[in-house]
């Protein structure tokens, strides 16, 4: 492993573990209103100061980069399980099961993808419950996330299929769903476990996005998409650069996660 790749496993790990542990480092929790200190500075008592209904920015922060950090790997365990099925399937059964799941993986490609999730998640009700809005909106993003690792999944899977040993297993008299499960499945470990890896990130920005323009995480539930909206109402960064906290935290991740995987030696 090299120095890059340490330190940023180092640095996701680190902010994972100060996020996790918010309800010791921000006992007064995201949605307590200080009245008497709106839009404070920072202080011993707010280390990033209020926001302008008198709400701990410093809590704010950890509590979106806990639900941002823990709920982006959920989205990307559905769509990479969704991939599997779709991509893994049709290319292990391959001809025009194959045929028909690339060009539907294509065509769903070709659809601007940030408007489809932002119409999907449109057509929803926005006045739900905060945790259900937390859930609505991950789930919407393992649901139209899976055509890029279904599409490199299929080729994997096509060419395990005419692998020696799969002919092997074959000719031994093991078919179907079973010598699926058995042989191919676990073969293609390394390509889930790499389109798993790559698909956090992206799902981090799309959630982002989404919160950017309100469609995101409903109130007073914090994430790096409602904390990014704030930023909008800023008239100068030298007056209260202590407001770009979570947009340094999301690059900082981010950047991190592109050091990981650039690393990453990704399977043919």
């Amino acid at each position: 492993m090299t120095f890059a790749r340490k330190l940023a496993c180092i640095i996701v790990l680190a902010v994972c573990a100060t996020s996790l542990a918010a309800n010791w480092l921000a006992p007064a929790g995201y949605a307590k209103q200080f009245r008497e200190a709106p839009s404070a500075p920072p202080s011993r008592q707010h280390l990033l100061g209020t926001d302008e209904i008198g709400r701990d920015r410093f809590a704010r922060v950890l509590y979106g980069t806990r639900i941002s950090l823990l709920l982006a790997p959920a989205a990307a365990l559905v769509s990479t399980a969704l991939a599997a099925v779709v991509g893994g399937l049709a290319g292990y059964l391959g001809g025009i099961w194959l045929r028909m799941a690339r060009g539907f993986t294509d065509l769903f490609l070709s659809l601007p993808w940030l408007f489809l999730l932002i119409t999907v998640r449109a057509l929803m009700p926005l006045n739900v419950a905060p945790v259900v809005s937390v859930l609505i909106t991950f789930f919407i993003l393992g649901l139209l996330g899976w055509a890029a690792s279904a599409r490199v999944l299929s080729t994997s899977a096509d060419a395990l299929r005419n692998s020696d040993f799969v002919l092997q297993a074959r000719a031994s008299g093991l078919h179907g769903a079973r010598l699926f499960v058995v042989h191919v499945l676990p073969n293609l470990k390394p390509v889930l476990y790499a389109q798993f890896w790559i698909s956090i990130p992206v799902f981090i920005l799309s959630e982002a996005n989404l919160g950017i323009l309100g469609l995101g995480v409903a109130e007073p539930l914090p994430s790096w998409g409602s904390l990014l909206r704030e930023l909008e109402g800023l008239i100068s960064f030298r007056e209260e650069p202590w407001r770009l906290a979570p947009l340094v935290l999301l690059i900082v991740v981010m950047t991190s996660f592109q050091m990981l995987l650039s690393n990453e030696e990704v399977p043919a």
